[in-house]
């Protein structure tokens, strides 16, 4: 029996900086005697040469190379058609795929009998599972950087300043969606100074709000006996008639904010629309809005595109901000890495990687496409 071999790839997308596995994770994987192949040229983005890899044992190679060697293909992003046409029959491939929304690769991947483990379908509800809770690792680096950005992107204090000129007051930041993403901003934005509200659909977000120091909006929440929260401990879709109950709620706090943070996604769906163009219309000039949600289905924010920020007529900046993980590559990178050797090591047994559709890991990594 031939050692289990490894292989990280270089991402292709436009703008994705990051990559599967750091030579942190190479020593790791090493030690537990699995070999370890590296694009060439794959951990540029985030600042990791090939002589890195080669320090800690990896072996790098051409990307023909790697396919035709790997038994098990790690990635962030799920591939292009193209590059998957690269994989073979009994390989694996390891990322966030995003089955729900791509579900035509999942099934053609699937029909040349290439097994597909997706990371964003990993229940936040196990607790075993929390190492290798990839989405999780991403949205804390977002939300930290999302606040980052605003502060950046706000032509004033964050904190409360006395000086001898006078006061400066601090700034007013809203914060919508409690999840880790949000959490992490609400952080951030307090460590600056700012004065920090938040709000979530889940009542039980209050108790996490708080603890940080930030006030919880008390909007009208969910009808009694509606579930606050949907499988795998994300949080659910709201109706219609819901979402217009909480645009029309919010839209006075959005209106007395500095800056609006928008963090609410529904895995493989379109995002909820928590602040409209009426909403950002009546902020100040120099307000900053962040939308971490925006992606080519949508964002929270009503007019936001992913990667691009435009200032409004009224002197709103607007930021549709999709891909932060990857503007800080170097850290998302290394957090996506251990999440990926805790998997491995859950998956890797007697040097074979088992995929084993009783586990109950497995089988909701695998729930994209049948094993």
């Amino acid at each position: 029996m031939g050692t289990l071999i490894i292989g990280a790839v270089r991402e292709r997308a436009p703008g994705e900086r990051r990559v599967a596995l750091v030579p942190e994770a190479v020593t790791l994987l090493r030690r537990a005697g699995l070999d370890v192949l590296i694009e060439t040229g794959a951990g540029s983005g985030a600042w990791f040469t090939d002589a890195e890899y080669t320090d800690v044992g990896a072996t790098v190679v051409p990307a023909d190379e790697l396919y035709a060697r790997a038994d098990a293909v790690l990635c962030v992003g799920a591939p292009d058609a193209e590059t998957a046409q690269s994989l073979r029959a009994g390989q694996t491939l390891v990322g966030l795929l995003e089955p729900l929304r791509h579900p035509a690769l999942a099934e053609e991947l699937t029909g040349r009998g290439v097994r597909t483990v997706s990371l964003d379908l990993l229940p936040r509800t196990l607790s075993r599972a929390q190492s290798m809770d990839a989405l999780t690792s991403q949205a804390s680096v977002a939300g930290y950087k999302a606040a980052l950005l605003a502060a950046d992107s706000y032509d004033r204090f964050f904190p409360m300043l006395t000086t001898a000129a006078g006061t400066m007051r601090p700034a007013q930041v809203l914060v919508l969606g409690a999840g880790v993403a949000g959490l992490q901003a609400i952080a951030t934005a307090r460590r600056l100074g700012a004065v920090v509200s938040a709000y979530d659909v889940r009542p039980a977000s209050r108790g996490e709000v708080e603890s940080l120091g930030a006030r919880f909006l008390d909007i009208q929440s969910p009808p009694n006996g509606a579930p606050d929260a949907g499988q795998g401990g994300y949080a659910r879709e709201l109706t219609e008639q819901e979402q217009r109950d909480q645009r029309e709620a919010l839209d006075a706090h959005i209106a007395r904010s500095d800056i609006v943070i928008t963090t609410a996604q529904v895995p493989g769906r379109k995002p909820p629309l928590l602040v409209t163009a009426t909403a950002v219309e009546q902020m100040k000039p120099g307000s900053v809005v962040v939308d971490l949600a925006a992606s080519e289905l949508g964002g929270n924010v009503e007019g936001t595109e992913p990667d691009k920020t435009d200032v409004l007529d009224n002197g709103v900046t607007l930021i549709g901000a999709g891909r932060l993980p990857s503007a800080m590559a170097t850290a998302a990178s290394t957090a996506y890495a251990r999440n990926l050797v805790a998997l491995l090591r859950h998956l890797v047994r007697d040097g074979e990687l088992v995929l084993d559709p009783a586990d109950e890991i497995t089988a909701a990594l695998m729930g994209g496409a049948s094993s």
